[in-house]
């Protein structure tokens, strides 16, 4: 069945995490994704282990789960960017794409012949993607970043992590490389939409993402409360800066999270925990009013949650629609049944001759589903198909190649 980008080529040149899930997520989509890696090494996260893959003996193989969750999909191709012949190679498949990706440091693929000029001038269809830390200009666009740099400079940490006057209080960075994650969503988005205006003009384009942009924008709402009141916004711990209550509380035997998003909320709220005057009490009727004194409210719900156990709670509350819920760790997400039923597991048969384990795509489809066909690739393992199919080389010329370390 064809999938919404069955008919796109892409040329991914990225490593790591950001490019690579924007490509694995074109991927997802149907698109042709070939990957083009390092002889020998390939991309960097493919010796990110352990934890390894096992093969159907146990043992362990080379193949990191850190580069498995973000390259199923596509085909790995390893050429050699610094000799001429292995320039001349990814610019005749650029030649054949419709989309390039590439994360390298700003100017760098200039000196193989790749930049946005070089291929537009093969390609003009070309639609290229470059995904920096600082973006491709301002005074900050040559110095390299990660995650953790990025979630302190666009102000993340400032608004996670426990208040400072409380016991653990300070600045936290979020438990997953969510600049890196969110870049690549943006850059899959800006793709698709480069790719339907192509459709309609069949003008190709340049897309220049910058993983501090995408993180500023995450902080959306905070950024607005910021400005709409002059207020700098702060730390919360897991409680809401505009609603309340909405953190996380101690039942008897573990905790719970409480989110309750509204004044209807909060009176089925009071009516389960059998404290229908809380929800009458002109301090914590309406929201405005329970945020405003909240330190009051809080110690009052933190006494009557403790009293009983998260089960019991959980139960009751989703009984009432009270929104609720268990802090599940990694084990538990995936024994949830919702969890199990949305098929968010799914098994992709490896060359290792086990089942390699990937997170399915949030992305449901009711004509061009996504599927799951291929593994993340071994190192290599679709060089001469890529090389012969696309580039129409023979198997002598690519042994030639071969021979040279170029691929």
């Amino acid at each position: 069945m064809p999938r919404p980008l069955s008919h796109i080529r892409v040329l991914d040149l990225t490593r790591i995490l950001a490019g690579p899930w924007a490509s694995q997520t074109l991927a997802d989509l149907g698109a042709e994704v070939i990957k083009v890696e390092r002889p020998k090494t390939g991309d960097d996260t493919r010796s990110w282990g352990p934890p390894w893959l096992k093969d159907r003996d146990g043992r362990e193989t080379r193949e990191a789960a850190y580069y498995l969750s973000v390259n199923r999909g596509k085909k790995s191709v390893t050429i050699d960017l610094s000799k001429p012949a292995g320039q001349r190679l990814v610019r005749d498949l650029a030649a054949q794409s419709d989309v390039l990706i590439e994360n390298y440091k700003v100017g760098d693929l200039a000196r193989y012949g790749l930049a946005y000029d070089d291929v537009r001038r093969l390609n003009p269809r070309i639609i290229y993607c470059s995904v920096t830390g600082f973006g491709q200009d301002g005074p900050h666009a040559q110095r390299p970043g990660y995650d953790f740099i990025f979630q302190g400079m666009a102000g993340l940490m400032s608004i996670t992590g426990e208040r400072d006057e409380l016991p653990g209080g300070g600045p936290q960075k979020v438990g997953i490389a969510v600049t890196d994650v969110l870049t690549g969503m943006y850059a899959s988005l800006a793709v698709t939409a480069a790719i339907a205006y192509r459709q309609v003009t069949g003008v190709g384009q340049y897309i220049d993402l910058a993983l501090l942009d995408t993180l500023v924008a995450f902080n959306a709402n905070q950024i607005s409360n910021y400005w709409c009141s002059g207020e700098i916004p702060k730390r919360y711990g897991n409680a809401h800066a505009n609603i309340v209550p909405y953190e996380v509380f101690a039942a008897a035997d573990g905790h719970i999270i409480l989110a309750v998003g509204n004044d209807s909320q909060f009176a089925s709220f009071c009516r389960v925990a059998g404290r229908r005057d809380l929800a009458q009490d002109p301090r914590f009727n309406t929201n405005p009013q329970r945020v405003k004194n909240r330190g009051i409210l809080i110690p009052i719900v933190q006494e009557i949650v403790r009293q009983r156990s998260k089960g019991d709670w959980i139960d009751a509350l989703e009984a009432a629609g009270v929104p609720c819920g268990p802090i599940n760790n990694m084990k538990e997400v995936f024994e949830n049944p919702q969890v199990q039923h949305r098929g968010m597991r799914v098994e992709i048969p490896h060359p290792a001759g086990v089942a390699c384990s990937t997170v399915a795509s949030p992305m449901r489809f009711s004509e061009t589903p996504v599927t799951y066909d291929a593994p993340p690739p071994l190192l290599g393992e679709h060089t001469r198909e890529i090389l012969g199919g696309v580039l129409g080389l023979s198997d002598n010329e690519i042994d030639a190649l071969a021979a040279q370390g170029v691929v």
